[in-house]
Formats: structure tokens, sequence, C-alpha cells
């Protein structure tokens, strides 16, 4: 083991037990060789060891298939980002008309179509994304289509139900022979049937007494089901993922041109003040550390956190997976950090919030929401805090158990606009957003993980 691979598997054990990790699974390529580190179980009721072929449910890394397919269907004359989604899906309903017709496949490939993050009654009907779609009209639109960019779900498996009209197949067929069987990721599936007669983690959810305990349903919450396949919907490994992360750096290995790939990666719109980076490409997130272009994209499920970072310049990739909340998101960035240290050279510098001012802070005081969750903005005692969690009617309502919420944690406005923040602790530590303005300079919304929460 070399002195690079002895410090990254010290690091992760060190982490992994700081951040109370129940297991852990991770992967650097770099100058071209492997390197693997696992710490833990697959499941704290039923330990297993976990390995870098254990698979893991990677919820939104699921979206850098579903963009490579289009990508490829785009290659092959079948498809045209530019066009209308309503080429492909002519039963497209919105709650605007004017939009539904304007949305292009491009919009949704790089969330600037302005729907909201996710349809809530995800878990209505067949499951299908024909039923999925079929229920869009319910989703409330943030903004005019090109006019913003804003994290959203409910997009990526509209681009699901793409696929299926233009190949005629199942979503998961269809990504199946487009990239699953060419590139050989063997350990990268879709169905329960096919989690099952392998090794697999379970998420932990921390209970009130501070125990691990084994989350359900397994997938993530209401993305057991196929019409949330294309945002969420992948199950795969440490060892698949970096095959994946190869094949993107690569030369396309005969199934897209290296500069399809290239281009994925390239800024199509600018994101502000976000933890999520500084521009999306087609899918990617891209951000620059220190000069240095990387390009990544994480996921969150029940319990469940995983990352896939390229640093494209430098021929290295990162895999960071770990099946335990709400600490597993950080043990993932901190992993991250530590790896682009050790194998690129390069230390990301944490952002450095400005002193409490009582005047701002009364200013965006108040609750936001999307359909799905909460937003609570709050002072006192000369803190600024932030909550966020399902909102109590979906919670009561359903009978899955969902992840549980983020309590109050203190955030800090950075330097600049005045409009920035960073959250200072807990669980979404180092989560970066910033608070939106009307004309008249009231604050109508707040961005958290690339999201938009209006104003309630």
């Amino acid at each position: 083991m070399s002195g690079k691979q002895e410090q990254l598997a010290a690091f992760v054990e060190t982490a992994a037990e700081e951040h109370g990790v129940a297991g852990a699974a991770v992967a650097v390529l770099a100058d071209g060789e492997e390197t693997y580190a696992a710490w833990g179980v697959t499941n704290v009721e039923h330990p297993l060891p976990v390995d870098e072929r254990t698979l893991f449910p990677v919820a939104s890394v699921s979206k850098t298939f579903t963009a490579t397919a289009l990508m490829r269907l785009a290659e092959q004359g079948r498809l045209d980002l530019d066009a209308p989604v309503r080429r492909y899906v002519p039963e497209l309903r919105l709650a605007d008309e004017g939009a539904a017709a304007r949305i292009t496949v491009l919009n949704l490939l790089n969330h600037t179509a302005g729907l909201d993050w996710n349809l809530v009654d995800a878990d209505e009907g067949d499951g299908s994304l024909a039923a999925f779609v079929a229920r869009l009209d319910r989703l409330p639109l943030i903004a005019p289509p090109g006019a913003r960019a804003s994290y959203s779900q409910a997009g990526y498996n509209l681009l699901g139900r793409v696929v299926e009209h233009v190949t005629g197949l199942p979503f998961e067929k269809a990504v199946a022979g487009l990239l699953l069987r060419p590139l050989g990721l063997a350990d990268t599936v879709f169905d329960l049937d096919d989690v099952v007669v392998r090794r697999f983690a379970v998420g932990h959810n921390r209970a009130a007494d501070g125990t691990l305990t084994p989350a359900r349903p397994w997938k993530s919450w209401r993305a057991g089901l196929r019409g949330n396949n294309p945002g969420g919907g992948i199950v795969s490994s440490a060892s698949d993922l970096l095959r994946w992360a190869r094949f993107q750096l690569g030369d396309g290995e005969g199934l897209l041109p290296a500069g399809t790939l290239r281009r994925m990666r390239e800024p199509t719109v600018a994101l502000r003040g976000s933890t999520l980076g500084d521009a999306f490409g087609i899918c990617w997130f891209l951000r620059d550390v220190q000069g240095v272009r990387t390009a990544g994209h994480g996921g969150s499920g029940n319990g469940q956190f995983a990352e896939l970072l390229l640093v494209p310049g430098r021929d290295v990739a990162v895999v960071s997976l770990a099946n335990s909340g709400p600490d597993g998101y950080q043990f993932n960035q901190a992993v991250l950090k530590r790896a682009l240290e050790l194998f690129v050279g390069v230390a990301e510098r944490e952002p450095e919030p400005l002193p409490y001012d009582e005047e701002r802070a009364r200013e965006v005081v108040g609750r936001y929401r999307i359909d799905a969750m909460n937003l609570d903005i709050a002072a006192d005692a000369g803190r600024l805090t932030l909550a966020v969690g399902i909102r109590p009617g979906i919670r009561a309502a359903s009978d899955a158990q969902m992840p549980p919420d983020h309590p109050a944690a203190e955030i800090g406005f950075l330097p600049g606009d005045g409009d920035e923040y960073v959250v200072t602790e807990g669980g979404l530590k180092g989560q970066r957003g910033f608070f939106s303005r009307a004309a008249d300079g009231t604050v109508t919304g707040v961005d958290l993980a690339g999201r938009l929460f209006p104003r309630a």
C-alpha cells in the first residue's frame, strides 16, 4: 500500500468514527490507479463488512446516468437538446401552458426549466413515469423557462419519460442498453431483485438517544418507485462508480465522443452562493477549488449519502458512499476535501461568515416552503438559525418512515452583497445559499442546496 493509500485509509477510519458512520466505501482514481478504503458494516442489526463492491443507493448521482443516456441519444440523432420537451412527450401538461410549450430538453438537463423540486404525491398511481408525468400539472412553477437555475427532481424524472418515448423501452431497460451493459457496470442496477442477491448497505438514522437504527424504506422516501428512478433510483458500488468516472474522464469508449463528455462539463448557467458549485454544466455541478476545475454530483436518501467528484484536468476521480444520517453528508464532504489534498494537492478554504447583524437578520426571518418541506429562519439571542424538514401534514399522512428533520442550526451571512449565507453547524454544516429579493428589496425566497424555497 502506497503512502497516499495508507493516509486515505487512516483518514476514512478516523472520519467515520468522528461522524458516527456505520459503514462507508471510498474510491479514488489517480494516475490511472484505483485506490479503495472501506469502513464498518452494512447493517448494525445484521452486520457484514463493507467493501468496494457493496451496493449503496446513490440517489441523485443517478442523474449523471440519465443525462449521459440522453447525450447518447442526441449523438445518435434521435434527440435534439434544444427541442421542446413536448416534441418527445406530447402528453405533457403543466400548471402554465406557455411554460409547458417552451421548456426544452436542455432546460431539464441544467435545471433551468422553472419546475419546483418534485411532486409530493409521487407514491400515488402505478409508479410509472407515465403516471408521474400525468400529474405534473399539479407541480408549482417557480420561474419562466430559462430564467434561473433551481434544482428539480421532477425535471429529471420527466427526462426519463423522454428516454422512454424516444427508445420505446422502459427507462431502466433503455439505460441498461445505452450505458450499463456496454460499460460492464454489472453492479449498477435499479431493481430490488437485483440488489438482494448482492451485498448491500442499509441506511441508518440516528435516534434521539444517539443510537443508529436501520432506515425504512430502503432506497429513500418515495424513491422506491419506478417513477423516481431517472432522478434518483440507481444502486451501485464504489468500484462501479469509479468505472463510471473513468468513462466520463476518458475517450468515450465508442459510446460517446470525448468532446460530448467534455461539453457536459462546460458551464451552461451560473450558480450564485451555492454549495453545489459555481455553475451547472449538463447535469454536473461545476466548481473551482483553488483554481482547479471539478465536476461532481451528490445524492442523499433515507440514511444514505453519495458523492462522485471528477477532476478532469488531473484525471482524478473520488467516490464516497456512507450509510448513516444525518452526518453521512459531513463524512463524505470531509473525504472529498482530504482526497483533493492527497491526490490533487489543493486545499479547499472554508468561507468565513460575518458577525451577527440584527437588522439584516430581521429582514430574512420567516417561513419558506416547497411542496415537500418547510424551511424556517429564526433570530434569537444573537443567533440566526435555519431549520428544514418535511412538512408535518405530509409526514403524518404517510405510512412510510421518512428521514428526520434538520433542527435549527446557526447560519452566518458572507461578505459581499449581504444576501449569501453559510450554515456553520449541524448536519447541514458547510451548506451555502442566498436570499432572493423582489425589485423593492423585499426578501422573497431562500436557496438551499440549489433549490429555491419561496417565502410563505
